[in-house]
């Protein structure tokens, strides 16, 4: 597995959201940059406060001097869980059921063999590269650790 780096072409390929519609990861990072994170397993204390930190954030995020930002939330969970856990949280992006690990793969994201769980690592993305990445990525914290990475690329 080849960890990305700072100025790495963005993963092209495509997955099933929470709903089994396929997304296209192309086409939404040429809608902005865009927010790749991902989370060990949905409706867990941790992964419900990143969640979170991003939904409340959402608005002033995605409006930042007319550029939008596209969040994309990924974890190894079924579209089911997906689901629920989005409805649960009310949360206003995507998420992306990873269940064979090919999108934590391609992004070089760390797999914990005894669980199946993903690591929290998060990556910003702009003109199809990555311009930010945390590979330990803030729960509660994760909006205002996005904003601060964003300000940074301006």
């Amino acid at each position: 597995m080849k960890l990305l780096e700072l100025g790495s072409s963005a993963p092209q390929l495509s997955a099933l959201d929470q709903d089994g519609t396929e997304i296209v990861f192309g086409d939404i990072y040429k809608k902005g940059t865009t927010l790749v994170y991902f989370y060990p397993k949905a409706a867990t204390p941790g992964c419900t406060a990143e969640a979170c930190s991003l939904r409340d954030s959402f608005t002033t995020l995605r409006d930042r001097e007319g550029k939008q930002i596209q969040i994309l939330g990924v974890s190894r969970d079924t579209p089911a869980a997906q689901k629920k856990f989005q409805q649960k949280q009310q949360l206003p992006f995507p998420l992306i059921a990873d269940r064979s690990g090919e999108v934590a793969k391609a992004f070089g994201v760390k797999l914990n063999p005894l669980l199946g769980f993903t690591s929290r690592e998060s990556f910003l993305i702009s003109d199809g590269k990555i311009a930010w990445l945390s590979r330990k990525a803030k729960t509660s914290g994760a909006a205002q650790e996005i904003q601060e990475a964003l300000q940074a690329l301006e």
